[in-house]
């Protein structure tokens, strides 16, 4: 019975710990042992433990494996009844505080990668995307609506197709000072855009602000996607839209030296968990091949 695993996977304390951790961060094992300071063996071998009891799930990406919580239903009930009863546990709030550090060495990563490629940025995207015109496409789908933002804008391509003399409200949202000011250098008309410098998982908007969301080709930038996919839900308006453009799942490490990213690319299943977990409802999907064997998945949700 998985419920006996599960029991006898929570009786060692440091397998406890360890699920505390990453009930709240997905981390790869370097980052786990740093965390710890634990030897790796030690760590992997209670890993495995966590993982054939349900309690984890893990997620191959190039070189290196993820691991998180399990969030099925019934599994996440008991991982967060059990990571109640040692949330202050002075070790514990030591360790989610080395677990944001963590985080935060890959986002300064992210970083200044942008602040190396700002200028190039429109240049190298065309390397992977090629000839196919994803801004027409949101473009069209974005036609009638009067609030639009778009996350992680960038040098502001997008935002120039959807800008229309008086007729919308736009709103573009980076985390990389870099790349606002070549929005606003190449931006026909920037003072009429909302450019605002914020975290996508801390977005600075205010609830229902708008009702449409474009986040294209920047998911696979963020670390934690959900949490992002939250505060989405949060800024829509009831019935709002979410365009959301990304790569399909790959195994092409070697797309990252030229884009960057922190995923290689998502399947389709990890995207419509998070939009049912965040409360979205898919509404279509369409999916485009690209160049160097990639391709570009398209989904529209609603809030």
């Amino acid at each position: 019975m998985e419920i006996i695993k599960q029991f006898k996977a929570l009786s060692d304390p440091t397998r406890l710990r360890l699920l505390n951790i990453l009930n709240h961060y997905e981390l790869n094992v370097n980052e786990i042992v740093s965390i710890v300071d634990m030897i790796q063996s030690g760590v992997s071998r209670h890993l495995k433990i966590l993982l054939e009891s349900g309690l984890l799930v893990s997620r191959k990406d190039g070189s290196f494996i993820y691991y998180s919580a399990n969030k099925i239903r019934d599994t996440f009930s008991l991982i967060n009844l059990a990571c109640a009863g040692i949330e202050k546990e002075i070790v514990c709030a030591q360790d989610l505080q080395k677990a944001k550090q963590s985080i935060n060495i890959r986002k300064n990563r992210t970083k200044r990668f942008f602040k190396t490629v700002a200028p190039q940025w429109d240049r190298l995207k065309k390397e992977v995307l090629g000839n196919f015109d994803l801004n027409g496409i949101l473009k069209q789908m974005a036609l009638g609506c009067d609030r639009v933002a778009d996350l992680g804008c960038g040098t502001g391509e997008t935002l120039g197709s959807l800008f229309q003399e008086d007729k919308k409200i736009l709103i573009g949202v980076d985390s990389s000072p870099e790349m606002l000011e070549q929005a606003r250098m190449k931006l026909a008309s920037p003072n009429a855009i909302d450019l605002r410098l914020g975290e996508l998982e801390n977005l600075p908007m205010k609830d229902q602000e708008v009702d449409t969301m474009i986040m294209s080709m920047v998911l696979y930038h963020i670390f934690e996607p959900e949490k992002s996919l939250n505060e989405v839900f949060r800024v829509l308006k009831p019935g709002g839209t979410f365009l959301l453009a990304d790569f399909e799942k790959h195994d092409q490490e070697n797309i990252k030296e030229i884009i960057g990213g922190s995923w290689l690319g998502f399947e389709k299943d990890q995207i419509n968990t998070w939009f049912s977990t965040c409360g979205f409802s898919l509404k279509s999907f369409d999916r485009y091949e690209v160049e160097k064997g990639l391709c570009i998945n398209l989904y529209i949700a609603e809030k």
